[in-house]
């Protein structure tokens, strides 16, 4: 869990984990020299808690550094990811890993709901895909990082890499591909995204412009190459995407 001056927030993600019905887990935080009262906020889950761990950085290095310093010193067989402003269901660990390991899947995905800042519903569920090929996902992100698990003792650890945004996609891809397995997608929401105003997702043109950077950069697609897969991202994101979006009451 990278996390950085979320004092606001990050006390329900925090207890979405210790709520978890799978109880084999351990969280490692990783602070990206925070400015605010998260360290605080933080400290008096450290007490009692045997499993989470916190490791402080004293200069801010973005969240992707500190994602890959957390899979770093994980020991376990399976690697969920969780920001600091989401938060999960408290059956999602145990649903995902009972399905993984009843379909030998490698990598698993959950639908999710969308909230607001207050934690109030936005009344918006993200649908997973049920079979997710490595062709499909470079055509859009349809793994929610908050939703995202993959089994690193059979794909080794997968780390971010070391681009300026869209990390997360960029390591899922990566797990996708090693595997000879396609994601699966499980319907039930099991997470829960925080919309805030400042999000990648909320800024639509720079959100076009690190998508060009991680086909162009990240993938060494040629200009023309990386300029087709953005017309397919487009398409994908206006006609194809939609149709994994509803309404909930």
């Amino acid at each position: 869990m990278p996390t950085y001056n979320s004092c606001k927030f990050i006390s329900m993600a925090i207890e979405s984990v210790l709520a978890q019905t799978y109880r084999h887990w351990e969280l490692i935080i990783v602070d990206d020299a925070s400015t605010d009262d998260t360290l605080q906020v933080i400290s008096k889950y450290l007490i009692d808690t045997y499993n989470i761990q916190l490791i402080r950085l004293q200069t801010n290095h973005g969240a992707a550094f500190c994602r890959n310093k957390a899979i770093s010193l994980a020991k376990g067989e399976y690697i969920a990811f969780l920001d600091s402003d989401d938060f999960w269901a408290k059956d999602k660990l145990s649903t995902q890993i009972s399905f993984m390991q009843k379909m030998q899947c490698d990598v698993c995905f959950t639908s999710y709901l969308q909230v607001d800042e207050c934690g109030n519903s936005l009344n918006k569920r993200i649908n997973a895909i049920p079979t997710l090929s490595y062709k499909k996902l470079l055509l859009n992100n349809y793994i929610g990082n908050l939703t995202g698990i993959y089994n690193a003792s059979v794909l080794g650890k997968i780390f971010c890499p070391e681009i300026p945004k869209r990390q997360d996609w960029a390591l899922w891809l990566t797990a996708v591909e090693m595997s000879d397995k396609p994601a699966l997608g499980i319907a039930e929401d099991l997470a829960f995204y925080r919309v805030r105003s400042d999000s990648m997702s909320a800024n639509k043109v720079k959100l076009l412009k690190h998508n060009f950077n991680l086909y162009y950069k990240h993938l060494g697609f040629s200009a023309v190459k990386s300029m087709f897969y953005m017309g397919l991202f487009l398409w994908e994101y206006f006609f194809v995407r939609p149709k994994y979006i509803t309404l909930v009451t």
